[in-house]
C-alpha cells in the first residue's frame, strides 16, 4: 500500500533525484547483523598503516588529507599512488587498491623427463594493479582487493600451456599422461589468440569474484557493492579490465588515450531497458521499460507524448496510459541517472541484497562483466613521459581525461633528470591529481577546485604507472626465456639422438662390432672419441672426468664398447648442462647469460660429436653386414670342405679292408 501511495505521489509531483543514502539493502539473512567480516577493514597494504590511529587520521572528513606511500619501493617501477577520503558521504573511505607482482609456473609434470626439464624454464611474470570503488558499505571492495588477484592467477595458470611456447618433443603418449593429470593441453581446430585467452581469464575471474561474494555473504558480513578496475601487465601488453565507472587513461605523446568506458545507467540505458522488456517480472509492478522525453504525470493521461521502446533507437508518439505513469527502469540523466531509482552504476561486484522500494531486487539489472581493452606496449614507441592513470570516479567527476594528462605533464616537468628526488615524480603526479579533484575547503563541507568549480565530495584513489620500466623488464625476460628454450631444444635433440643410438646397440651387435674393430678398424676411432669428449670448456670437462674414469675402468678392449660408453656419457653431460641452465633461471644475471652462451657452444661440440658417431655407427653397420656375408660364405666353404674330407676317409677305409683281405 505504501509503495502504491509513493508511486502515485511521484506521478503527480515528479520524482526527486535519488541520492546515495537511498541505497537500501534487505537483510534477508537472519544472522546477517551478527556475522563477522571475512577480511578486516584496512587501507592498501603498500601504504604501511600499522595502527588504528593512522587509519583514523586518513579518514578525517574535515581535513581530507592526501595520503601517499611511505616507501615508494613497495610499488613496482616507483609508480605513484595517492588517495583522499570523502567529505562525509560515508564514515570510512570505501575505496580500496592493491598491487601484486606474480609469477606463473607450469605445474610439475614428473611423468616425463623432457617435460620436467622444460618446466624449470616455464615461468611467466606479470604485474597486477587494482582499484575498487565501494558503495553502500566497505564489504565488497575489501573482499575484491583481497581475493580477485588470486582468482586471476588461477585462471592464467589454466591457460599457461598456451601462453608459453609449446613443449618440443612432446609425444602423444606424453600428452595423454599430462591430460590425465588435469593439465589443459588441448589442441583446438581453430586458432585462438593469446590475447583472447588472457581476456577470457579476466572475464571469468570477474564473474567468479562476484559469485564468491554472493556465497560468502551467507557466512560473513559483506555489505554493499563496488566497481572494479584492473590493469594487467603481461607478455608485453597492457590489459585493462573495467566493470563500473572507475577509469583508466594512457598518457602517450602528451595525449589522452582512454583505456576504459564508464558503465552507468546512462551509458547502459539500452541494455537495462531491453532486459526489462524481455523480463517484465523483474520490474515488480512499480517500473516501466519505456523511455519518455519527459516524465509523464497524472495530467498527461490521454495526451500524446514522445516515447522510445526498448527496441527503438529513435522516438515516436504514443498516447499516455496509466501504465506509463510508472517509474522508468532508468531514470535521470548523466551522472544523476539511476537504475530502479536506486543505484548509479550498472557493473561491478556485490549488491546481491540491494532492493528498490524495499521489494524489487536490483541485482538482475547489474553485471560483473568487464570490458577489456589492450595496449600492445612492445609495438609502441614508449618514453619516460608515457604512463597509465587509474582512478575512481571521485577523480573523474571533476577532472577530464585531457586535464588529467596536462596535470601529470606539468607535475613531471618539475623533476630534472639529475634530481635526486626524481624517483618521487610519479607519486607527486598522483598527489597533484587528487589535489585537483579534491580542491580546497572554502567553508564547512564546501570544497572548491582551483578554478572555483565545485570539487568532488567522493573518495578519491589514483595510480600513476610508468610504461617504460615494464617494457624494459619484458625485453629482459624475453631474451632470457629465448636463450633458455634455445639451449633446451638443442639439448633435447642431442639427448633423443643418443637415446636412439643406444637402442640399436644389442649385446650381439656389440660382440660382432668388437670383432670387426679388432680386425678392420684402427685405434683412431677411440682417439677421436677421447678428443671430441675432452676438448670442451672446464665446466663440461670437470663433469667428463668421472665419466672418463668410469669408461677407462670398464674391462673392455675394443673401441666399440667405449663408443657406447661415451654415447651414454654425452647424454649425461647434456643432462648436467641442462641442470646447470635450470639452476640459473631465477637469477637471470649477466653472468648467467654468459654461462648460457658457453653452454650453447658446448652443446654444439656435443652435436658435432653426435654427427661423428652417426657416421661411425653407419660404418660399423656396413662392416657388420659385410662380416655377416663373409661369415656365411666361410661357413658354406667349411661345410663343403668337411664333406670333401669325409669322402676320402670312407674310401681309404674300404681300400684298407680290401687290401687286408687280399693279404689273408
Amino acid at each position: 500500500m505504501f509503495n502504491r501511495l509513493k508511486s502515485a505521489f511521484y506521478n503527480a509531483l515528479g520524482e526527486p533525484e535519488p541520492t546515495w543514502p537511498e541505497l537500501r539493502e534487505a537483510e534477508n539473512i537472519p544472522a546477517a547483523k551478527t556475522l563477522n567480516p571475512k577480511f578486516p577493514y584496512s587501507r592498501p597494504t603498500f601504504l604501511q598503516f600499522h595502527s588504528d590511529e593512522e587509519i583514523a587520521f586518513s579518514s578525517d572528513h574535515q581535513m581530507r588529507p592526501i595520503i601517499v606511500p611511505k616507501d615508494i619501493s613497495k610499488l613496482p617501477w616507483d609508480s605513484g599512488y595517492a588517495e583522499a577520503v570523502n567529505a562525509g558521504k560515508s564514515e570510512l573511505n570505501e575505496d580500496q587498491a592493491c598491487v601484486h607482482r606474480e609469477v606463473l609456473h607450469r605445474p610439475e609434470l614428473r611423468s616425463s623427463r623432457s617435460l620436467e626439464s622444460h618446466n624449470a624454464a616455464a615461468y611467466l611474470p606479470y604485474v597486477y594493479f587494482g582499484i575498487f570503488d565501494g558503495h553502500a558499505g566497505i564489504g565488497a571492495a575489501v573482499a575484491a582487493s583481497n581475493q580477485l588477484h588470486h582468482i586471476i592467477q588461477e585462471k592464467l595458470v589454466d591457460v599457461l600451456d598456451h601462453l608459453l611456447p609449446p613443449l618440443e618433443g612432446c609425444t602423444s603418449a606424453t600428452v595423454e599422461r599430462v591430460a590425465r593429470r588435469g593439465i589443459a593441453l588441448w589442441f583446438p581446430e581453430k586458432e585462438i589468440s593469446i590475447e583472447s585467452l588472457i581476456v577470457g581469464a579476466l572475464e571469468s575471474a570477474f564473474w567468479d569474484m562476484d559469485q564468491l561474494i554472493a556465497e560468502d555473504r551467507k557466512k560473513y558480513k559483506i555489505k554493499g557493492g563496488c566497481t572494479a578496475l584492473v590493469a594487467l601487465f603481461i607478455l608485453g601488453k597492457l590489459y585493462v579490465a573495467n566493470a563500473g565507472d572507475s577509469r583508466a587513461v594512457v598518457c602517450k605523446n602528451n595525449q589522452a588515450l582512454p583505456m576504459s568506458n564508464d558503465f552507468t545507467p546512462e551509458s547502459e540505458r539500452q541494455r537495462v531497458r531491453q532486459l526489462a522488456a524481455l523480463r517484465p517480472s523483474l520490474l515488480g509492478g512499480d517500473f516501466t521499460h519505456l523511455d519518455f522525453n519527459r516524465r509523464p504525470v497524472q495530467r498527461d493521461l490521454g495526451k500524446r507524448i514522445l516515447y522510445r521502446d526498448a527496441y527503438m533507437t529513435g522516438w515516436a508518439y504514443k498516447t499516455v496510459s496509466a501504465q506509463d505513469l510508472k517509474i522508468p527502469v532508468v531514470n535521470g540523466e548523466g551522472k544523476r541517472s539511476r537504475v530502479l531509482a536506486t543505484i548509479g552504476v550498472t557493473r561491478g561486484f556485490g549488491d546481491h541484497d540491494l532492493r528498490a522500494l524495499n521489494s524489487t531486487p536490483v541485482k538482475p539489472f547489474l553485471s560483473s562483466q568487464p570490458e577489456v581493452q589492450i595496449l600492445d606496449i612492445m609495438n609502441e614507441n614508449i618514453d619516460d613521459s608515457d604512463l597509465l592513470i587509474m582512478g575512481t570516479d571521485g577523480l573523474w567527476d571533476v577532472t577530464s581525461n585531457e586535464r588529467a594528462v596536462e596535470t601529470v605533464k606539468k607535475s613531471l616537468s618539475h623533476f630534472s633528470s639529475d634530481n635526486d628526488t626524481r624517483k618521487y615524480r610519479y607519486t607527486s603526479a598522483a598527489q597533484d591529481l587528487v589535489m585537483q579533484s579534491r580542491g580546497k575547503l572554502i567553508e564547512k563541507n564546501i570544497w572548491r577546485t582551483s578554478d572555483g568549480r565545485s570539487a568532488t565530495i567522493d573518495d578519491i584513489s589514483v595510480f600513476v604507472i610508468p610504461l617504460t620500466p615494464y617494457k624494459k623488464e619484458f625485453l629482459k625476460w624475453q631474451s632470457e626465456f629465448d636463450a633458455i628454450h634455445g639451449l633446451y631444444d638443442n639439448n633435447l635433440e642431442t639427448e633423443n639422438t643418443f637415446g636412439e643410438l643406444s637402442l640399436k646397440a644389442s649385446p650381439g651387435k656389440i660382440s660382432m662390432v668388437k670383432t670387426l674393430l679388432k680386425e678392420n678398424l684402427p685405434e683412431k676411432l677411440e682417439k677421436k672419441i677421447y678428443t671430441k669428449t675432452t676438448n670442451v670448456s672446464p665446466l663440461v670437462a670437470e663433469e667428463t672426468k668421472p665419466i672418463n674414469v668410469m669408461t677407462n675402468n670398464v674391462n673392455v678392449n675394443s673401441s666399440a664398447e667405449k663408443l657406447f660408453h661415451y654415447a651414454s656419457a654425452s647424454s649425461k653431460i647434456s643432462s648436467k648442462a641442462l641442470q646447470e641452465k635450470n639452476a640459473l633461471v631465477p637469477s637471470a644475471s649477466e653472468e648467467s647469460k654468459q654461462m648460457y652462451v658457453q653452454l650453447k657452444t658446448e652443446t654444439r661440440d656435443v652435436d658435432n660429436l653426435q654427427r661423428e658417431l652417426r657416421r661411425d655407427f653407419s660404418a660399423m653397420d656396413m662392416a657388420s653386414d659385410s662380416f655377416q656375408s663373409k661369415n656365411m660364405l666361410l661357413s658354406n666353404e667349411i661345410s663343403m670342405q668337411n664333406n670333401l674330407l669325409d669322402e676320402p676317409s670312407i674310401i681309404g677305409e674300404n681300400q684298407t679292408t680290401t687290401d687286408t683281405k687280399k693279404h689273408h
